[in-house]
């Protein structure tokens, strides 16, 4: 690109020296001959008027009289009727410019003045005219070499830019030339950059929120299909495959609201339901973790409680406070529900040491974690529970107690100027 700039430049700077370079050659040589031209004439009158007064006065005209009034690189030849001619100077060989002018006594003076003259002061303009030249064609050259250098710079390293992005870095240069057209293809390869970017964080997001939301219905389901290759009493097998259906159906409800998060976190399916459902679910699910790790888990608080939310959601928040329990605190864990104000409250808390201090203000934070774990099980619960319009919180950080705060009233529903239902 910078070989075609320097090339286009100067041919477009050479093909206007040329166009008006020749056109002011010609002008010029031939307002130099003009000029001399006219000199010589003007010098044959002034010396016809001189010879005229000479003759006037003294009726005679010499040479050595006139020799002064001649200049050195002219020739002049005066011709008075019966006189011999008087000649001035040295009579110029080759090509002349002469003028003649008649006197008022009858005389006539001839000039003469050699083309040679002529011709030096034509080449000292064509040589002015050619360092003139010469020098715009140097100035053209810089002139391209920086513009080249202005705009293959940056086309460069946009080029570098996009090999970054498809290489998948897609951290924005945020970079700018000073060129309108280019600063506009940086600020789109910027914004795909910073789109990429939220894909990719999205799509980590996505893959980090499945192995960790899929891990307990999993582990759940293998308990129970080991419970049924254990046992030969086809009611046990009955109840378990009851059980282990129930747990594929809420597998395939992770799955939808994981991808359902992924496309848009604010979009959930609130519904009234019955708490107490839920958390009786809860308890059947993990009771055989605890009795394994020879713990217990209870519930207690009012019961036949209404809460406003998704049913899958609020499962996999409270699966996520008592799996945190259960990694993390001591003693039994208990799930206690209470209604303040037009809310209800589930907490759930346990006898173990409690949160760490330094992470009370963090403990909702992806990557959070005071016991080497994946940390990001809280930070997915509040975001299940703020897509319902709920809350997540930590009423307690010795013993730990987190509450979920889920609303009692229907979510009401109107519509916006384009006819379309919403939910408010």
């Amino acid at each position: 690109m910078r070989r075609r700039l320097i090339q286009s430049t100067l041919a477009v700077v050479l093909v206007v020296i040329a166009v008006f370079g020749v056109s002011l050659v010609i002008v010029e040589t031939r307002t130099i001959s003009e000029s001399a031209r006219e000199r010589v004439e003007s010098e044959a009158v002034r010396l016809a008027s001189i010879v005229d007064s000479r003759l006037i006065v003294e009726q005679r005209v010499t040479a050595e009289f006139l020799r002064d009034q001649v200049a050195e690189d002219r020739y002049a030849v005066i011709r008075i009727p019966g006189q011999p001619p008087i000649e001035i100077g040295s009579k110029p060989d080759g090509d002349v410019i002469s003028a003649s002018a008649p006197g008022e006594e009858g005389e006539t003076v001839t000039v003469q003045e050699p083309r040679s003259s002529v011709t030096r002061e034509v080449g000292r303009t064509l040589l002015i005219i050619g360092l003139v030249a010469l020098l715009a064609v140097i100035a053209a050259v810089l002139l391209a070499l920086r513009q080249a250098n202005r705009l293959a710079s940056p086309l460069t390293d946009l080029a570098e830019t996009a090999e970054r992005l498809g290489s998948g870095d897609p951290r924005p240069r945020h970079r700018r030339y000073g060129v309108p057209e280019l600063d506009r293809v940086a600020d789109v390869l910027d914004a795909s950059a910073e789109r990429i970017a939220r894909m990719l964080t999205a799509e980590r997001r996505l893959a980090a929120d499945a192995s960790h939301q899929l891990r307990t219905p999993l582990t759940a389901l293998s308990m129970r299909l080991e419970e049924i290759t254990l046992t030969d009493d086809p009611e046990t097998v009955k109840e378990e495959a009851t059980i282990a259906l129930t747990q594929v159906e809420r597998l395939t409800d992770v799955v939808e609201r994981l991808l359902t998060n992924s496309r848009d976190p604010r979009t959930g399916s609130a519904v009234t339901f019955d708490l107490d459902d839920v958390i009786q679910q809860q308890l059947a699910e993990w009771r055989p973790a605890y009795r394994s790790a020879g713990r217990a888990i209870v519930s207690s608080g009012k019961r036949h409680l209404q809460a406003v939310g998704t049913p899958g959601a609020v499962a996999q928040v409270l699966a996520a406070l008592i799996e945190n329990s259960l990694m993390h605190g001591g003693g039994t864990v208990a799930l206690r529900t209470r209604v303040t104000g037009n809310q209800v409250v589930v907490e759930v808390t346990d006898e173990g040491p409690g949160v760490p201090a330094d992470l009370g203000s963090r403990i909702f934070e992806r990557a959070i974690s005071g016991h080497n774990s994946t940390g990001i099980g809280l930070a997915v619960a509040r975001d299940l529970a703020e897509a319902d319009g709920g809350r997540l919180e930590m009423l307690q950080a010795k013993p730990a107690v987190f509450g979920l705060f889920l609303s009692r009233t229907p979510p009401q529903k109107s519509r916006d100027d384009g006819g379309r239902q919403t939910i408010r």
